[in-house]
């Protein structure tokens, strides 16, 4: 291997700040926190979001995870998704506004000639 040309190799802790859950385990992600370890170490701290300890996949629970409101900022960005169906207050305005259409009788159709 060239010298000089990789990343530092280390012991980093990932701490799952949903979960309250940490791990320590080696990366070559740069950090500018520290943690004082279980074993009387320290070493540099990378905060996740999700981990073992907070996935659906591994918990089998379903957890509604919504950081800083991504959906509301992506919504305000790009719009609602077609198909997507958000309630109306129902108040007496409305009811007033829209009129309601009575439904017209079926004209009964003539037997076809051949």
């Amino acid at each position: 291997m060239k010298p000089d040309i990789h990343p530092t190799y280390r012991p980093v802790v990932f701490q799952d700040v949903g979960a309250d859950f940490a791990f320590l385990t080696k990366s070559t992600i740069t950090t500018s926190e520290t943690i004082d370890w279980e074993d009387g170490e320290t070493y540099p701290l990378y905060k996740v979001d999700i981990s073992s300890a907070s996935h659906p996949f591994f918990t089998g629970t379903m957890r509604i995870i919504d950081t800083a409101g991504r959906v509301e900022r992506f919504e305000r960005r790009f719009g609602r998704r077609k198909g997507s169906k958000v309630p109306e207050p129902e108040t007496a305005a409305n009811e007033a506004a829209a009129p309601v259409a009575e439904a017209a009788p079926e004209a009964e159709a003539a037997p076809a000639e051949d």
